[in-house]
């Protein structure tokens, strides 16, 4: 692998240290980012050239749920733990199932980027490989990259976009045949159900907003016994919540800013509605947007599975599971709003409560997969807040 960087007039080629040993039928690619750095390396997957905005993950395990996870639609993803494929991936599951440890129905990131990719997969679940997966889903997979180096590039200039295409084309002919995801519009649209979709508990009935919400949102919220309606995030939500006990906005990808209809309606519940609303990652921009706040792009985002955040309430803290390229500016908070958690690392808001209603949301991911636990009791706690003023 060979990386590539323009200084310049001036090219400057670092050689991997342990680049992969290519086979007869390996073919190279190359990845190339907006500030003139190019990576070459090895394809697995689909051949298809894409653009997408390339982040990083720091999680050692769990790819099959992280490929699935809706807020990655549109991102080329950068694994940092640098042995990627050896457990497989399971047999696909039926439409519409709600089997673990898919997160939606198909994978929704524009290209995956790994140091070793491993195809000799070796697990009790493992059907088949990652990259036959990526294959038949027609999503590029690089191989060979030094994802060290690229992450702290990544980590020093910010977020970038990228170019995953064949080493034999030039980088003009990539930009101009490369698929992408429009980030401002489409993407919600892509992420979201087209209609309403029911799932039958015993317990009390919650309103999932979904603008790509993971499926083990849906799971722990069944799992606790409720009844789930989930709607896409442009249907006649305020309408809705006549009927429900409870709200749920979940997580997505994108810029918050680019959903003023959804912030509209949500502005609107959060005046009318008494019941309990809890924002879940995107979720929780959203219901600080409603609520007057502001939120800004982070540098390159928190993404990875042990991000620490800190309670303020109780001063306790936690280890959670995150995926999200912006933030609340918790000083923007409105009165009658509080901030709720910080992130231990860079101080950044991890969440927001609302000091007269039960309306609160988190930046991290409760229901985790992958990730830990820690923090699943805000299901149980949001649950309960629902019981007891319907007892009310």
């Amino acid at each position: 692998m060979n990386w590539e960087r323009k200084v310049g007039s001036n090219t400057e080629i670092h050689q991997a240290k342990a680049a992969p040993k290519p086979s007869l039928a390996e073919e190279r690619v190359k990845l190339a980012l907006e500030d003139g750095t190019v990576i070459e390396g090895f394809s697995f997957g689909s051949k298809r050239v894409v653009r997408g905005e390339v982040v990083f993950n720091t999680a050692m395990s769990g790819y099959v749920e992280t490929l699935t996870d809706p807020s990655y639609c549109g991102q080329i993803l950068v694994s940092t733990y640098p042995l990627v494929g050896n457990y497989g991936v399971p047999f696909p599951r039926e439409k519409g199932s709600l089997s673990e440890p898919f997160e939606s129905e198909k994978i929704q990131v524009q290209g995956l980027v790994v140091q070793n990719y491993v195809s000799d997969h070796s697990h009790r679940a493992g059907e088949r490989s990652l990259g036959e997966w990526l294959e038949a889903s027609d999503v590029p997979g690089f191989t060979g990259a030094d994802t060290r180096r690229l992450t702290r590039r990544l980590r020093e200039h910010g977020t970038m976009l990228g170019w995953l295409f064949p080493a034999e084309m030039s980088l003009k002919e990539a930009q101009d045949d490369a698929d992408a995801v429009d980030m401002e519009q489409e993407v919600f649209r892509t992420v979201a159900p087209n209609q309403p979709i029911d799932y039958l508990g015993d317990g009390c009935r919650i309103l999932l907003v979904d603008v790509g919400a993971k499926d083990n949102m849906v799971r722990s919220l069944l799992g606790r016994g409720a009844s789930v309606r989930r709607v896409p995030w442009h249907h006649d939500l305020v309408d809705e919540a006549r009927g429900v006990d409870g709200i749920v906005i979940g997580n997505g990808p994108g810029d918050p800013r680019h959903l003023a209809g959804l912030v509209e309606q949500i502005r609107t519940l959060v005046k009318t509605f008494t019941r309990p609303i809890f924002g879940i990652c995107l979720g929780n921009q959203i219901l600080a947007l409603a609520a007057g706040g502001v939120t800004y792009k982070l540098p390159y985002g928190h993404r990875g599975v042990n991000q620490p955040v800190q309670d303020l309430v109780t001063r306790r803290s936690f280890i959670t599971s995150q995926n999200h390229g912006y933030a609340v500016d918790g000083a923007s908070l409105q009165d009658g709003w509080d901030p709720w958690f910080i992130n231990v690392n860079d101080g950044t808001n991890e969440g927001i409560r609302n000091r007269h209603r039960p309306h609160f949301g988190v930046q991290f991911h409760p229901e985790a997969r992958p990730g830990p636990n820690d923090t699943d009791f805000l299901f149980d706690d949001f649950l309960k807040s629902v019981e007891n003023l319907k007892q009310d």
